[in-house]
């Protein structure tokens, strides 16, 4: 699991490998991912966009941008968390994932930034 702080709220990621499948462009490599967002900030926040850089070894950087995550714009009174899964495939067996999610601040009333931890895939087979 990687985690990072920012501004008071912890990102907390752990990827998993969900499986290799046959497709018409050739093997895809699935990936889950679980994030735990917690907000150890005094305010109240709004979890708002997401912004993914994906980065594939098999077919290089892809971008993904967004309204809140999984069609979810969380709110989190502090001490409160918010979990979710997603994933992505890939057309290589080893990638990696990095973000930021685009939040609000209502106490105080403005825009900041998260920065989600980067972190890797691999597949199961990659790693013996």
């Amino acid at each position: 699991m990687t985690t990072k702080l920012t501004k008071g709220i912890r990102v907390s990621v752990e990827p998993n490998f969900k499986g290799r499948f046959s497709s018409k462009i050739g093997p895809l490599y699935l990936f889950g991912y679980q994030i735990t967002i917690l907000n150890e900030s005094s305010d109240t926040v709004q979890l708002i966009g997401r912004h993914w850089m994906i980065f594939d070894t098999g077919e290089g950087p892809s971008e993904v941008q967004g309204h809140g995550v999984i069609g979810q714009q969380p709110i989190l009174k502090p001490g409160e968390s918010h979990s979710y899964e997603s994933g992505c495939h890939l057309r290589s067996s080893i990638g990696a994932m990095k973000g930021k999610y685009h939040m609000y601040n209502i106490t105080a009333q403005k825009k900041f930034t998260v920065h989600i931890p980067s972190f890797q895939f691999f597949a199961t087979s990659r790693l013996n």
